[in-house]
């Protein structure tokens, strides 16, 4: 229901903004910017294969009847950036970001051109938008808010396994997201009486060594 709905709206936005350039180069198709957050298309997976899905079955082919420009930059925080101005250098019709740390690199780099953000968990605290109701400037898109979903993970998680007493949480404190996801999961955890501990992967090359850290506490 997120991917089609969020295809919907990026569908909509990219109809809308350029209508009247449109209207003077009549060759002219609208092409979208996205700025991804994995280093390829095969590490984004199945996110990927519902995006070009989802604008495919309300009718719109790459390169025929639009143009997807694609940026992947393998959770490097400088790729990001770059490849944001970059994007935003092209003179791309829309802006799409893929995740949390995608979005702001996609907001600072434009004030004019329209950017569309998703998998976002709270867009006001990341400060993409002034509220949900009036977004403002020129950025929108959907949320999921993780941070309320938190005690009901955790809820899954002890139903789902008996005697399970401790829970490790693996997060990238570079994000706007870390600190409060995990006040809110630890404020959960105590509350169904587990001993929830966070650990830190700032990158793809600090995963094996978070788990080798994990597996030395002896968690399960």
């Amino acid at each position: 229901m997120m991917h089609r709905n969020f295809i919907k709206l990026l569908a909509g936005v990219a109809i809308t903004w350029p209508f009247v350039a449109h209207a003077q180069q009549i060759s002219k198709i609208p092409r979208v910017g996205v700025l991804w957050h994995a280093g390829s298309v095969e590490e984004e997976g199945p996110n990927f294969k519902a995006f070009i899905e989802g604008f495919n079955a309300l009718g719109y082919v790459d390169q025929k009847n639009i143009s997807l420009e694609h940026r992947f930059p393998n959770e490097i925080p400088d790729r990001f950036k770059t490849m944001a101005d970059e994007l935003v250098a092209s003179k791309v019709d829309v802006l799409v970001s893929v995740g949390a740390t995608a979005a702001p690199y996609v907001k600072n780099a434009t004030t004019t051109i329209p950017v569309v953000f998703s998998v976002v968990s709270d867009p006001i605290a990341a400060k993409l938008v002034d509220s949900l109701a009036h977004p403002g400037s020129n950025v929108t898109g959907l949320t999921y808010f993780a941070e309320e979903l938190a005690a009901k993970r955790l809820q899954f998680l002890k139903d789902g396994i008996p005697g399970l007493s401790r829970v490790g949480l693996l997060v990238n404190p570079n994000t706007y997201l870390a600190r409060p996801y995990i006040e809110e999961s630890q404020a959960a955890a105590a509350k169904l009486g587990l001993v929830l501990q966070a650990f830190e992967a700032r990158s793809l090359n600090e995963l094996e060594p978070a788990f080798d850290t994990i597996s030395g506490t002896g968690m399960r």
